[in-house]
């Protein structure tokens, strides 16, 4: 059971809406519009102080400011009852249908929406692949958040899937290179779309790069100051450490021949050279991957594209790790229609349907 923590607010401005619901979500399904969805096919990361409601309600609070939807006000009855399609204007996978239904629940929990599709499924442009019934005013207000969530979301999906695909049999793993405050919700994203988690942030892994090593003195150094810190403090967690060189990975290998180290993973950072052709060099990676020899997990970073990603899989590293899954993300394009053979009709035109 994945249980969003409290968080106190006044209610959101626009809505018309029951007093304030603290969302809970099965991690089996959900039930909306008559039928079981399932909805939570994957579950969020663990994170210690995470509150996703508070999130939410800040991005609502963002958009309504403190007069509300004025223009829902203007334009749109209260009591007008309506339904709305999601609708995909480019092929990907869909992100962000469990963070929808949380969204429409804090609006207004008699909103009813429906799902044809799950959580980490493709959809093609023109599908509509979902729709929200109930008070029209409230749909359009939450309109612009659930999007901007999903859009994010199924971007990052998209390239997660893609490049999990092609770096087999490695896994592809984020890193921290996530948007301020959306951590969590990009990294759920990314185990959408089928990659694996880094740590969540700086509390829950011990990974010393390369400003640890030189401000300790060493790689050797930095290990064995860490080994002490955890014995000290009587912790247990992974731990992972920077190398660039060759060099480097013997000296963490014969300080860990020579000492009982809670060493878990090495990182061969920017081993991957990049040719002119537009390829990659991928030999010093290997070699590197080799001298270790399963002794450790092992993790390639730098110069990692959709294009040189299935070269670094196939060197026999563990893992390969890709900032650009989150930092540079392009959003998956999705609207949310009332006027759906309208939209579809514009769609066509745009070459957007």
């Amino acid at each position: 059971m994945f249980r969003v923590l409290p968080f106190t607010t006044t209610v959101h401005p626009c809505a018309i809406t029951a007093p304030r619901l603290v969302v809970k979500m099965s991690a089996m399904a959900t039930k909306n519009a008559g039928r079981t969805v399932e909805s939570l096919v994957v579950k969020p990361p663990a994170h210690p102080t995470y509150d996703l409601k508070g999130v939410i309600q800040l991005a609502l609070s963002e958009d309504a400011g403190d007069l509300g939807d004025v223009s829902c006000k203007a334009t749109i009855p209260v009591e007008l009852e309506s339904e709305a399609y999601f609708i995909a204007k480019e092929d990907g996978i869909v992100a962000g249908i469990a963070l929808a239904e949380m969204i429409f629940a804090e609006v207004d929990p008699s909103l009813k929406v429906e799902w044809f599709i799950k959580d980490g499924d493709k959809v093609h442009k023109g599908l509509k692949f979902g729709k929200v019934q109930g008070k029209a005013h409230n749909i359009v207000i939450a309109e612009r958040v659930v999007l901007n969530f999903m859009q994010r979301m199924s971007g990052i999906a998209t390239l997660t899937k893609a490049m999990a695909d092609a770096a087999h049999p490695a896994y592809i793993l984020e890193t921290r290179k996530t948007a301020p405050g959306l951590r969590l919700v990009d990294k759920w994203a990314v185990l959408i779309g089928g990659g694996k988690n880094h740590r969540m942030g700086l509390f829950d892994m011990v990974m010393i790069k390369d400003n640890h090593i030189s401000a300790a003195g060493g790689v050797s150094k930095a290990l064995e100051s860490v080994d002490q810190y955890l014995e000290q403090n009587k912790l247990q967690m992974g731990v992972e450490v920077e190398t660039r060189t060759l060099a480097e990975v013997h000296e963490v290998l014969e300080y860990a021949a020579q000492t009982k180290t809670s060493l878990t993973r090495i990182m061969l950072d920017n081993m991957v050279i990049p040719l002119s052709n537009g390829d990659v060099e991928v030999s010093m990676l290997k070699e590197a991957v080799d001298l270790i020899k399963g002794r450790f997990e092992t993790e390639a970073s730098g110069n990692v594209t959709l294009e040189t990603v299935h070269a670094i899989g196939q060197t026999g590293v563990t893992y390969i790790s890709s900032g650009a899954l989150t930092h540079s993300v392009k959003a998956l394009d999705i609207s949310l229609k009332i006027d759906t053979e309208l939209a579809l009709e514009v769609g066509r035109r745009t070459k957007r349907a």
